[in-house]
């Protein structure tokens, strides 16, 4: 078998990459109606769709990693981004980008069930700091590879972007055929198609009314539709998957008070994380004439980079941390450092370096806050559900994430001012954007505190390796 040391690489590569995915058209989002000829409300697609394949592929990807070979479905969602990349690279109308665009969003199940296979093959004393790096990936891709986007987008056409996109996933893909060993411990059964269809479709109308509330209206007939709708068929398909004997998701695994409590906590950390992504580039990029730091985007990115570096550089620290005070203190670490972050930035965010100050304080929470929730799901399910309950949780963050895009933008766009017939965040706007990300930093705190925390977590899974 190949090094631990590799496959902790492959697979953190693979992080990487698909996390790159989510800031891959960053530089050119306000630029897509002109380069794709089409409405801004059509250009929205090109994020909202990635956003949704990632929450709705996740799930499901962990319970088919389970049951037919991790490895086999990260090669799979490699192929995917690939293919997504490709399609969007040739295609010159709106049409195909969406396409891409979505099946680049699938990859993203890539990070749960990478952490699923280091649980499965790796030494007992290399688990957690290997876990902690790849939940890093999650705020490193994006970080790291927004410059990147940016230098590519002001030197070259903008297929470059999705042409070095396909490039990274061939890369990757052949590098975990090669190094990341298969999975030998599989779940026995038959896939839950229908849990799987009726999973997709509510969740698919709850984030649409999420993401898409703020053009189309919160109280119009088709965000209340949408939302509602949702709602409902997700308690049916729950009433569904109580009462099947192969469920696509074991209900009664993920209400475990460990289990539910960190997928709470999952939702807070993720709206504090996207809330900080979408309010700090914004100030910065504002022109100084309107309160902001007249930064370019490739300037502003510089500021927003060090986060995901510092995630990097704390991921092996958080993994010997777990192991002596646990993944709960972790996780309340992490929250504490973004209430800090928040809170600083309330009181101090007059100069870029206050602005650089806060972000290397979200990424000292986000470090420990992602390294601690996947370590406390695993320490309590079977083996058997890692892929699925792990898939579960990066579910939980991405919703927390849908919520921030939706709620932050609608702040900074209804505290707005008109500024030579642009309308332009007040700083007021900025400090109720904190605010919010302040309140949700406390909220995962304070789920944090509740969450139950065994002395060793070999009683909940003997078969953890060792």
């Amino acid at each position: 078998m190949p090094r631990q040391g590799a496959i902790v690489a492959v697979l953190a590569i693979a992080g990487l990459a698909s996390s790159f995915m989510f800031t891959l058209v960053v530089p050119i989002q306000s630029k897509l109606p002109e380069l794709l000829n089409a409405s801004r409300e059509d250009t929205a697609w090109v994020v909202t769709a990635t956003l949704l394949a990632a929450a709705v592929f996740t799930p499901i990807a962990g319970r088919l990693g389970d049951m037919y070979g991790k490895r086999r479905i990260v090669l799979v969602l490699l192929g995917l981004l690939i293919v997504g990349s490709v399609i969007a690279a040739l295609s010159p109308g709106i049409g195909g980008v969406i396409v891409g665009r979505a099946l680049q969003g699938a990859v993203t199940g890539v990070v749960p069930l990478g952490i699923s296979i280091m649980r499965d093959v790796l030494h007992e004393d290399r688990v957690d700091a290997a876990i902690a790096l790849m939940s890093a990936t999650l705020g490193v891709g994006g970080a790291v590879g927004m410059p990147v986007s940016a230098i590519i987008t002001e030197t070259s056409d903008w297929h470059v972007l999705f042409w070095m996109a396909a490039g990274l996933g061939a890369v990757v893909f052949v590098l975990v055929a090669l190094i990341v060993p298969p999975s030998v411990l599989r779940t026995a059964g038959r896939f839950d198609f229908a849990g799987a269809a009726g999973l997709a479709v509510g969740l698919t109308g709850v984030l649409l009314a999420v993401s898409r509330g703020n053009e189309w209206g919160w109280t119009s007939p088709a965000t209340l539709a949408l939302g509602l709708g949702g709602l409902a068929v997700l308690l049916l398909w729950g009433w569904f998957e109580l009462r099947i004997r192969e469920p696509l998701l074991d209900l009664r695994v993920a209400a475990r008070p460990a289990v539910l409590l960190t997928n709470l906590a999952s939702v807070a950390m993720g709206f504090s994380l996207f809330g900080s992504n979408v309010s700090y580039p914004q100030m910065l990029e504002l022109p100084a004439s309107v309160g902001g730091f007249g930064l370019t985007l490739f300037q502003a990115s510089l500021i927003v980079m060090p986060a995901g570096l510092v995630m990097m550089v704390l991921s092996p620290f958080s993994g010997r941390l777990a192991r002596t005070i646990g993944p709960r203190v972790l996780l309340i670490m992490g929250a504490s450092a973004l209430i800090v972050a928040y809170a600083y930035s309330l009181v101090w965010a007059s100069e870029v370096w206050h602005i650089l100050v806060a972000n290397l304080l979200i990424g000292v929470g986000i470090g420990f806050g992602y390294a601690g929730m996947p370590m406390l799901i695993m320490r309590s399910v079977p083996q058997s559900e890692t892929g699925a309950s792990n898939g579960l949780n990066a579910l939980f963050r991405s919703l927390g994430t849908s919520i921030a895009a939706a709620v932050v933008g609608a702040v900074l766009a209804g505290l707005s001012t008109v500024q030579n017939g642009v309308a332009v965040p007040t700083p007021a706007a900025f400090q109720v954007s904190f605010a919010l990300g302040l309140g949700a930093a406390v909220v995962a705190l304070g789920v944090a505190l509740f969450i139950p925390q065994r002395r060793d977590p070999h009683e909940a899974h003997p078969s953890l390796p060792r």
